[in-house]
């Protein structure tokens, strides 16, 4: 590798995979995988190829805007921008209260280390409540682990004999080291076994060994139906769990009471190819689980993560090589604790985050307690939030919004003030993505160039709104300044000192590393500052396991975290610390939860169908494929193949509605009505249609036209479709009717 390579990673999905890029007149020309990365150990799919129409796009910010009376925008100076925000969200605290102002953000999928101090100001304003795109997919999920184990866990797939996905494509969407080489690994080895429960034959499924193809929303009674096979044919680790579990007896008494047969009927798996796979994973030395937003983003979708994680709970795979995993983690990707409830719909706050489907209800009232205001960092909730016209309805009647981004999006366009930030790879960017056991990895990357003129990386803008409010006297900072320039041990020192000290700087702990450590960093990374206070925590938290790493203490790993240009190991675990991973005080996995038992006798009862006469197709709004990114790369450009974002539909249903590959499909749901391109896949069963996600972003062309490819998934959901415990919306199960747009539809009964 020549000297011009310079590492960083891709963004463009949670693992992050270590990238090394040639620059070239601030263009990213040259992008290939990085060898000396230690989780993708020069692993890459191949959207990270196309990173520089992230870098480039023509829709990029370069200056703050405001917008003017008639709904158009003006660029203003930085300090214009700031004093006037500061001041409008003083104002809105002073006369109702921080806690009207709603935090909606944080970070895109590499862009988590500027949402870090976000907290300063919000702390500031005494704004309580946010949101962000994991309250779409991730909180029931959390829901469960926080009763079963405290912890988040993920399998060990690179060495598990049967792998479980379920709602799951990594072939497409990765989410795991080295994904695509690990599942053909996994299918050319005769002695292991993939599982696949999905009602698509996605890429994953054609290598799969069991492909339990259940009819879209009945996950629940397929996943049933499989852990009773391990109740009542005894399949279960019984030494497991008397060790190692809690209210196994509950769970096992409404078990054996499920009836199998009936519930493969109802979700349309062969019961002897369920009971195949139950046995298969009962046999197994090892077992790994993945769930994803197939089921999380759909009907009992709660109750899928509770039974899921059954399935490796029930046959003892935990703590050991290629099993489940609870993991450290250099940052938490939820909150602790929380409010409980939000203020004007009373929905759960879960892991410190507001479901998104109820934002525009908590804006859209008279309601003393609605919130007022909003800042949204580095997300587009008018585009990926359900229902889009009741968002960007919300939106619109705040009394002050305000959006940090690098580009002019959806969201931005509703804005009074867009703050233009500097690009993921202009300023030093991480992931908190840290989810990988024995060993785990955290990458900070380095900045490949200077930010854009006129934009700013976000600690500053962050740091700036802070020194508006005044809520620190700067001679405080003085003696870390100091401390920090004779070394980190005496800056820790001082530090701890000072906050003692001084309670009130501990509201702003990201505010004051910026000010005062930033600066003693070398050129550049003064964003880092943050680190230096997780590297403390996780050296607090998992002491042996970062020792093992290599790094003595806290000062040790956050100097190895900058010099580690293409990441470090930060946590090497033992398989025996998985037990003291669980927050339990007795280190037992607790799996009584009587609401899911309650729900999981209901399902006798509950109708596996939630279409109707009017709309009687199941839309899935937002499937991962090839040529999909989120909203991030909004430049179409970049996709070779699916230009415009086909509706999949099987080739029964086309034949029915009179529809041809190629052709113009109409599609309606309850929320909305859209236009799409046909594409006729045998992988789509009858009834089901799919949409990719990351469509229905425009995009400035050079002649100055503005092109808007596809469709946006949201403009077809609804807010009120969601899951009753965790409020996650049900993209992935949208009741629809299909139409041709050249003919009149014969419909499908």
């Amino acid at each position: 590798m020549s000297d011009d390579w310079q590492p960083t990673a891709c963004i463009l999905c949670e693992c992050n995979c270590g990238v090394v890029v040639k620059v070239d007149d601030r263009r990213l020309v040259k992008i290939r995988g990085d060898k000396d990365h230690p989780a993708s150990q020069g692993y890459t799919c191949n959207k990270a190829l196309r990173l520089d129409h992230y870098q480039n796009s023509r829709n990029r910010l370069t200056s703050p805007l405001r917008r003017r009376s008639d709904g158009s925008y003006e660029e203003i100076d930085w300090d214009t921008a700031i004093s006037e925000i500061a001041a409008g969200f003083a104002m809105i605290r002073d006369a109702h209260g921080g806690d009207k102002v709603f935090y909606y953000g944080g970070g895109g999928q590499g862009n988590h280390l500027g949402g870090a101090y976000s907290g300063a100001f919000l702390k500031a304003i005494g704004s309580r409540y946010r949101s962000n795109a994991l309250a779409q997919e991730k909180t029931g999920e959390h829901w469960v682990d926080a009763h079963f184990y405290g912890g988040h866990t993920r399998g060990e797939f690179e060495h598990a004999e049967v792998s479980v996905f379920i709602g799951k494509n990594p072939w497409m969407s990765q989410s795991f080291p080295r994904a695509r080489v690990v599942l053909n690994e996994i299918a050319k080895d005769p002695a292991r076994s993939m599982i696949v429960i999905d009602p698509v034959i996605t890429d994953t499924a054609k290598l799969a060994d069991f492909h339990l193809r259940v009819r879209p929303g009945t996950d629940a009674w397929c996943l049933a139906a499989l852990a009773a096979v391990l109740v009542q044919e005894q399949l279960c680790d019984e030494a497991f769990l008397a060790d190692h579990v809690n209210g196994v007896e509950a769970v096992r008494a409404v078990m054996a009471d499920v009836p199998i047969g009936d519930y493969a009927q109802r979700c349309g798996v062969d019961e002897g190819l369920l009971r195949a796979a139950a046995r298969r994973i009962a046999s197994a030395a090892s077992v790994s689980v993945f769930e994803d937003l197939g089921i999380q983003q759909a009907p009992n979708s709660t109750l899928c993560s509770y039974l899921n994680k059954l399935l490796w709970i029930l046959t003892g795979n935990f703590a050991k090589r290629g099993a489940q995993h609870l993991h450290s983690s250099f940052a938490p990707l939820f909150g602790v604790g929380g409010v409980g409830r939000t203020p004007v719909t009373g929905a759960p706050v879960i892991a410190g985050l507001v479901p998104s489907n109820v934002v525009p209800q908590e804006i859209l009232t008279d309601h003393p307690d609605r919130f007022r205001a909003m800042i949204v960092e580095s997300s587009n909730p008018a585009h990926s939030i359900a229902d889009s016209a009741a968002v960007c309805a919300a939106l619109e009647s705040l009394e002050l919004l305000v959006v940090i981004d690098v580009a002019m999006t959806e969201t931005a366009r509703l804005a009074d003030y867009v703050l233009p930030a500097a690009s993921q790879f202009e300023k030093p960017e991480a992931t908190f993505f840290n989810l990988e056991f024995p060993h785990n990895t955290f990458h900070l990357r380095h900045p490949l160039m200077e930010p854009l003129p006129g934009t700013l990386a976000e600690p500053e803008i962050w740091a700036r709104l802070v020194r508006a409010l005044g809520v620190v006297d700067d001679a405080e900072l003085a003696p870390l300044r100091k401390a920090a320039a004779a070394g980190l041990d005496a800056y820790a020192v001082a530090f701890l000192a000072a906050v003692s000290a001084n309670p009130g700087l501990g509201r702003v702990l990201p505010y004051v590393l910026y000010e005062t450590l930033g600066p003693a960093l070398p050129e550049g990374l003064a964003g880092a500052a943050a680190l230096w206070g997780l590297a403390q925590k996780a050296a607090m938290a998992y002491p042996a396991a970062v020792q093992r790493a290599g790094h003595a203490d806290g000062n040790a790993l956050f100097s190895a975290i900058l010099a580690g240009r293409s990441g470090v190991t930060f946590t090497v675990h033992e398989y025996a610390d998985d037990f003291a991973l669980i927050t339990h005080p007795d280190r037992r996995i607790a799996v009584e939860i009587p609401e899911m038992l309650a729900d999981i006798s209901a399902l006798r009862t509950a109708p596996t169908a939630l279409t109707s006469v009017e709309f009687p197709m199941v839309l899935s709004a937002g499937e991962r494929r090839a040529y999909t990114a989120n909203d991030i790369l909004r430049d179409p450009s970049w996709r070779k193949r699916d230009v415009d974002g086909a509706l999949r539909i099987s080739p029964q249903d086309a034949t029915s509605i009179g529809l041809v590959d190629g052709g113009r499909a109409r599609i309606t749901t309850a929320a909305g009505t859209a236009e799409a391109t046909v594409e006729v896949s045998d992988a789509m069963l009858a009834g089901h249609v799919s949409l990719p996600n990351g469509y229905g972003v425009d995009y400035l062309e050079a002649d100055g036209s503005s092109t808007t490819p596809g469709v946006a998934p949201n403009a077809l959901t609804s807010t009120e479709w969601r899951d009753v415990y965790a409020g996650t919306p049900w993209h992935k199960h949208v009741p629809a009717r299909i139409e041709s747009v050249s003919g009149v539809s014969r419909g499908i009964g």
